[in-house]
Protein backbone atom coordinates (compact mmCIF):
# COMPACT_ATOMS: atom_id res chain seq x y z
CA UNK A 1 0.00 0.00 0.00
CA UNK A 2 1.14 3.77 -0.49
CA UNK A 3 -0.26 6.97 0.79
CA UNK A 4 0.97 9.69 -1.59
CA UNK A 5 -0.82 12.10 1.12
CA UNK A 6 -2.63 11.24 4.53
CA UNK A 7 -6.14 9.27 3.47
CA UNK A 8 -5.48 8.58 0.04
CA UNK A 9 -4.64 4.65 0.36
CA UNK A 10 -3.07 3.38 -3.17
CA UNK A 11 -2.89 -0.61 -3.36
CA UNK A 12 -1.04 -1.81 -6.65
CA UNK A 13 -1.95 -4.78 -8.51
CA UNK A 14 -4.84 -5.41 -5.27
CA UNK A 15 -6.47 -7.31 -7.96
CA UNK A 16 -4.99 -10.66 -9.84
CA UNK A 17 -5.94 -11.60 -13.51
CA UNK A 18 -8.10 -13.84 -12.32
CA UNK A 19 -10.03 -11.51 -9.96
CA UNK A 20 -10.26 -8.84 -12.71
CA UNK A 21 -11.89 -10.81 -15.20
CA UNK A 22 -14.11 -11.80 -12.25
CA UNK A 23 -15.06 -8.36 -11.74
CA UNK A 24 -15.23 -7.30 -15.44
CA UNK A 25 -17.46 -10.47 -16.10
CA UNK A 26 -19.89 -9.06 -13.36
CA UNK A 27 -19.96 -5.83 -14.46
CA UNK A 28 -21.07 -6.88 -18.08
CA UNK A 29 -23.64 -8.67 -16.16
CA UNK A 30 -24.83 -5.36 -14.33
CA UNK A 31 -24.45 -3.16 -17.74
CA UNK A 32 -27.31 -5.96 -20.01
CA UNK A 33 -29.19 -5.03 -16.48
CA UNK A 34 -28.80 -1.60 -16.66
CA UNK A 35 -27.02 -0.09 -19.64
CA UNK A 36 -25.11 2.39 -19.72
CA UNK A 37 -25.83 5.99 -20.08
CA UNK A 38 -24.34 9.27 -20.98
CA UNK A 39 -24.78 11.77 -17.99
CA UNK A 40 -25.05 15.53 -18.62
CA UNK A 41 -24.23 18.50 -16.93
CA UNK A 42 -26.63 20.54 -14.92
CA UNK A 43 -28.31 23.63 -16.24
CA UNK A 44 -25.73 23.32 -19.35
CA UNK A 45 -26.62 19.72 -20.92
CA UNK A 46 -23.13 19.81 -21.87
CA UNK A 47 -23.12 15.15 -21.92
CA UNK A 48 -19.80 14.26 -20.02
CA UNK A 49 -17.45 12.24 -21.98
CA UNK A 50 -17.60 9.03 -19.87
CA UNK A 51 -20.56 6.86 -19.78
CA UNK A 52 -21.93 5.35 -17.11
CA UNK A 53 -24.54 3.32 -14.93
CA UNK A 54 -24.76 1.81 -11.11
CA UNK A 55 -25.28 -1.15 -9.19
CA UNK A 56 -26.71 -1.41 -5.53
CA UNK A 57 -29.70 0.34 -3.94
CA UNK A 58 -28.70 3.67 -4.95
CA UNK A 59 -27.24 5.33 -8.18
CA UNK A 60 -25.73 8.53 -8.97
CA UNK A 61 -26.78 10.35 -11.65
CA UNK A 62 -26.51 13.67 -13.26
CA UNK A 63 -28.91 15.88 -15.34
CA UNK A 64 -30.18 19.26 -15.86
CA UNK A 65 -31.88 19.10 -12.71
CA UNK A 66 -28.29 18.64 -11.06
CA UNK A 67 -26.36 15.72 -9.42
CA UNK A 68 -28.15 13.24 -6.71
CA UNK A 69 -28.55 9.53 -6.08
CA UNK A 70 -31.65 7.64 -6.63
CA UNK A 71 -33.06 4.37 -6.32
CA UNK A 72 -33.67 3.41 -10.13
CA UNK A 73 -32.05 3.96 -13.88
CA UNK A 74 -32.53 7.26 -15.29
CA UNK A 75 -33.71 5.52 -18.76
CA UNK A 76 -35.19 2.33 -17.87
CA UNK A 77 -37.36 3.18 -14.68
CA UNK A 78 -36.14 0.14 -13.13
CA UNK A 79 -34.26 -0.69 -10.11
CA UNK A 80 -30.33 -0.63 -10.65
CA UNK A 81 -29.41 -4.30 -10.44
CA UNK A 82 -27.55 -5.93 -6.91
CA UNK A 83 -24.40 -5.34 -6.38
CA UNK A 84 -22.09 -8.18 -6.82
CA UNK A 85 -20.51 -10.18 -3.52
CA UNK A 86 -17.18 -9.68 -4.28
CA UNK A 87 -17.29 -5.77 -4.74
CA UNK A 88 -18.94 -5.95 -0.87
CA UNK A 89 -15.88 -8.53 -0.02
CA UNK A 90 -13.67 -5.79 -1.24
CA UNK A 91 -15.08 -3.09 0.41
CA UNK A 92 -15.04 -5.44 3.68
CA UNK A 93 -10.91 -5.65 3.34
CA UNK A 94 -10.13 -1.93 2.59
CA UNK A 95 -12.66 0.37 3.52
CA UNK A 96 -12.07 0.87 7.50
CA UNK A 97 -16.05 1.11 7.29
CA UNK A 98 -18.25 -1.12 9.14
CA UNK A 99 -21.37 -0.34 6.96
CA UNK A 100 -21.80 -1.59 3.61
CA UNK A 101 -21.81 0.59 0.08
CA UNK A 102 -25.35 1.99 -1.11
CA UNK A 103 -23.84 2.35 -4.57
CA UNK A 104 -21.27 1.18 -7.08
CA UNK A 105 -21.08 4.00 -9.72
CA UNK A 106 -19.42 1.94 -13.09
CA UNK A 107 -17.50 4.26 -15.06
CA UNK A 108 -16.92 3.62 -18.64
CA UNK A 109 -13.70 5.47 -20.24
CA UNK A 110 -13.08 5.12 -23.71
CA UNK A 111 -9.68 5.86 -24.82
CA UNK A 112 -10.57 9.83 -25.68
CA UNK A 113 -12.75 10.40 -22.22
CA UNK A 114 -11.92 12.56 -19.13
CA UNK A 115 -12.72 13.15 -16.27
CA UNK A 116 -12.19 16.80 -14.66
CA UNK A 117 -10.83 17.78 -11.31
CA UNK A 118 -13.68 17.65 -8.75
CA UNK A 119 -14.68 16.29 -5.64
CA UNK A 120 -17.23 13.73 -4.38
CA UNK A 121 -19.46 15.05 -1.86
CA UNK A 122 -23.64 14.56 -2.92
CA UNK A 123 -23.01 11.69 -0.43
CA UNK A 124 -24.53 12.77 3.34
CA UNK A 125 -21.98 10.35 5.63
CA UNK A 126 -18.29 11.64 4.35
CA UNK A 127 -16.84 9.48 7.40
CA UNK A 128 -17.05 6.77 4.82
CA UNK A 129 -14.56 6.31 2.19
CA UNK A 130 -15.17 6.11 -1.60
CA UNK A 131 -13.39 3.03 -2.99
CA UNK A 132 -12.18 3.03 -6.55
CA UNK A 133 -11.37 -0.17 -8.57
CA UNK A 134 -9.47 0.07 -12.12
CA UNK A 135 -10.15 -2.38 -14.76
CA UNK A 136 -8.87 -1.91 -18.15
CA UNK A 137 -6.32 0.40 -19.71
CA UNK A 138 -3.86 2.62 -17.53
CA UNK A 139 -5.05 5.96 -17.05
CA UNK A 140 -3.42 9.03 -15.49
CA UNK A 141 -5.35 9.94 -12.35
CA UNK A 142 -4.49 13.61 -11.04
CA UNK A 143 -5.21 14.36 -7.46
CA UNK A 144 -4.73 17.72 -5.76
CA UNK A 145 -6.65 18.84 -2.25
CA UNK A 146 -9.96 20.55 -0.60
CA UNK A 147 -9.36 23.43 -2.74
CA UNK A 148 -9.41 23.55 -6.67
CA UNK A 149 -6.34 25.92 -6.84
CA UNK A 150 -4.63 23.87 -4.78
CA UNK A 151 -1.22 21.96 -6.15
CA UNK A 152 -1.84 18.58 -8.25
CA UNK A 153 0.48 15.37 -8.89
CA UNK A 154 -0.86 12.59 -10.86
CA UNK A 155 0.19 9.22 -11.15
CA UNK A 156 -0.42 5.96 -13.16
CA UNK A 157 -3.62 3.53 -11.92
CA UNK A 158 -3.61 0.13 -13.60
CA UNK A 159 -5.52 -2.18 -13.95
CA UNK A 160 -6.74 -4.56 -10.72
CA UNK A 161 -5.38 -1.35 -8.61
CA UNK A 162 -7.50 -0.23 -5.77
CA UNK A 163 -7.88 3.54 -4.40
CA UNK A 164 -9.22 4.68 -1.21
CA UNK A 165 -10.17 7.85 -0.54
CA UNK A 166 -11.27 8.54 3.16
CA UNK A 167 -10.35 10.30 6.20
CA UNK A 168 -8.24 13.60 5.31
CA UNK A 169 -8.55 12.74 1.60
CA UNK A 170 -12.31 12.40 1.51
CA UNK A 171 -13.16 15.53 -0.15
CA UNK A 172 -10.06 16.12 -2.45
CA UNK A 173 -10.16 17.53 -5.81
CA UNK A 174 -9.16 14.15 -8.38
CA UNK A 175 -9.78 13.30 -12.07
CA UNK A 176 -8.67 11.75 -14.95
CA UNK A 177 -6.20 13.38 -17.19
CA UNK A 178 -6.17 10.71 -20.09
CA UNK A 179 -6.59 6.81 -20.95
CA UNK A 180 -3.64 4.66 -22.23
CA UNK A 181 -4.92 2.64 -25.09
CA UNK A 182 -3.32 -0.85 -25.17
CA UNK A 183 -1.99 -0.85 -22.11
CA UNK A 184 -4.44 -3.99 -20.87
CA UNK A 185 -6.02 -6.85 -22.70
CA UNK A 186 -9.09 -7.52 -20.05
CA UNK A 187 -11.65 -5.93 -21.81
CA UNK A 188 -12.77 -6.69 -25.42
CA UNK A 189 -11.94 -3.16 -26.74
CA UNK A 190 -9.95 -0.54 -25.80
CA UNK A 191 -11.00 1.92 -22.61
CA UNK A 192 -10.98 1.78 -18.90
CA UNK A 193 -13.87 0.87 -16.33
CA UNK A 194 -13.46 2.21 -12.83
CA UNK A 195 -15.98 1.20 -10.01
CA UNK A 196 -16.77 3.25 -7.20
CA UNK A 197 -18.16 2.26 -3.98
CA UNK A 198 -19.93 4.60 -2.09
CA UNK A 199 -21.88 5.32 1.33
CA UNK A 200 -24.36 7.62 0.48
CA UNK A 201 -26.36 8.02 3.90
CA UNK A 202 -25.00 7.63 7.69
CA UNK A 203 -24.37 4.33 9.33
CA UNK A 204 -28.16 4.10 10.43
CA UNK A 205 -29.78 4.87 7.49
CA UNK A 206 -29.31 1.85 5.07
CA UNK A 207 -31.72 2.34 1.86
CA UNK A 208 -31.91 6.11 2.59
Amino acid sequence: MIEPVAGLKWYPGYLDTQAQMSFAAEIREVVRAAPLFTPVMPKTGKPFSVRMTNCGPLGWVSDRDGYRYQPHHPKTGKPWPDMPAGLLRLWRDVSGYGHPPQACLVNHYAPEARMGLHVDRDEKDFDAPVVSVSLGDTCVFRYGGPARKDPTRSFKLQSGDVLVLGGPARLIHHGVDRILPGTSRLLSAPGRINLTLRRVGPADDEMM
